[in-house]
């Protein structure tokens, strides 16, 4: 029902209320004036009704207008109680709403029904759900974007880039690197690699160490000495190199694993190539430069969020989607998952509740105590004002029948 039906069937129970008073009026006037004129004793009677009655009426008007108004717009004192109790009202109110709707016992029982993982998993495993939600995460983050100032962002990017490098000492970083590819022994792929390259190339190119050996001989020595010593060169390499790749316990991988040991540690501890690493920092993160990076990388990602959350069927909302209907499934059939969610969701909800309870009873008495007097008034009569009415009829009632009581026994014993 809304305010104004409200306002129409207030306006009829107070004509109801207000006629029945008028008639007692009548009544009181017409046997009044039949008193004076006639002898019949029903006539003190009803005379007796309708006067109580109208004292009854006017009481219980008086009583209901106090409440809500100055009964004829007198400032008589203890009327127009809600409004001027309008914040002692809205402190009781939240003050009740809190004490008796909020407390531990009384949430608890609705917080231990909470099954939200069911619901999200029923909602989220029908595919128009699916393209709403991630229509409307990409209009926020779209919205997001377009409303970001590049030049803030970027300058954060610069700002969080310099922070992060300023204390970073990139020899201590790639010695510790290195020492964890020796620790892992990766380093030997390399080396076993390297080997066979090597090894590979020597063989290929003969031609080219007979060149070299040429080249590096005396007139007087003879080709075919040449070419031997060439050959012994090159099956000597190719052997030894053959040697390094096929055994893992080769005497050379014991040196050069030794020599990269060393190298790792002369680059952390070494103050030379501190200062090197940092001539290289400052040079890459100069301010100019970082803000050249930031701007770019800031483009970059914008550009390509954009352009992912514009399109329909984009990489990034087919990724999103089957997430969520991976996810969808899991609610679905995951007894632990709901478990875990359905806890999670309660205990939350109930800690927020208990912790905030305060804050709903100053909702409720700011809310009150913000209403101008008058408007409190008019709503609070809306809501019980109909019902108040009746107190009205009660009164002009029972105060005639008490004054015929009255009446009766006066008559009666005197």
């Amino acid at each position: 029902m809304n305010d104004e039906a409200k306002r129409k069937q207030l306006r009829k129970y107070k004509a109801f209320a207000t006629g029945l008073f008028v008639l007692m009026v009548i009544i009181f006037i017409i046997t009044t004036i039949l008193q004076k004129t006639n002898t019949s004793h029903w006539i003190g009677y009803v005379r007796a009704f309708s006067e109580a009655a109208m004292v009854g009426a006017l009481a219980d008007w008086f009583a209901v207008t106090a409440l809500f108004r100055h009964p004829l717009g007198l400032p008589i004192p203890h009327t127009n109680l809600i409004e001027n109790s309008k914040e002692r009202l809205g402190d009781n109110l939240g003050s009740f709403v809190v004490t008796n709707f909020l407390s531990p016992q009384n949430i608890r029982p609705y917080i231990q029904k909470l099954k939200i993982s069911n619901f999200v998993g029923e909602w989220l495993v029908k595919e128009k759900n699916q393209e709403i939600l991630i229509k409307n995460l990409s209009d926020i983050v779209l919205d997001i974007l377009n409303k970001l100032d590049d030049s803030v962002v970027s300058d954060f990017i610069s700002k969080k880039v310099s922070e992060m490098t300023n204390g970073i000492k990139f020899n201590v970083i790639i010695g510790n690197g290195i020492n964890y590819l020796l620790d892992k022994n990766d380093h030997q792929r390399i080396i076993t690699n390297l080997s066979k390259q090597i090894k590979d190339y020597i063989i290929e190119n003969d031609e080219m160490i007979e060149e070299r050996v040429k080249k590096g001989s005396y007139s007087f020595i003879p080709s075919f000495v040449d070419n031997k010593i060439a050959e012994k060169i090159a099956s000597g390499l190719s052997d030894f190199f053959k040697e390094v790749e096929e055994d893992p316990q080769h005497e050379i991988r014991s040196l050069i694993t030794k020599k990269i040991y060393e190298f790792s540690l002369d680059l952390k501890e070494d103050p030379k190539w501190e200062g090197e690493f940092d001539n290289i920092k400052n040079g890459l993160l100069k301010n100019d430069k970082l803000n050249e990076y930031s701007n770019d990388i800031w483009a970059s990602i914008k550009n390509t969020l954009t352009k992912e959350l514009q399109e329909d069927h984009s990489s990034l909302k087919n990724y999103i989607s089957k997430n969520l209907n991976e996810f969808s499934q899991n609610l679905k059939t995951d007894e632990k998952l709901q478990n875990k969610i359905d806890h999670w969701v309660r205990v939350t909800a109930y800690k927020y509740i208990l912790k905030n309870t305060h804050q709903f009873g100053n909702l409720i008495s700011s809310t009150v105590g913000n209403w101008k007097g008058k408007e409190l008034s008019e709503k609070m009569e809306l809501e019980v004002g109909k019902d108040l009415q009746f107190i009205r009829v009660n009164g002009t009632l029972v105060g005639g029948l008490v004054g015929l009581i009255i009446y009766t026994i006066a008559n009666f014993f005197i």
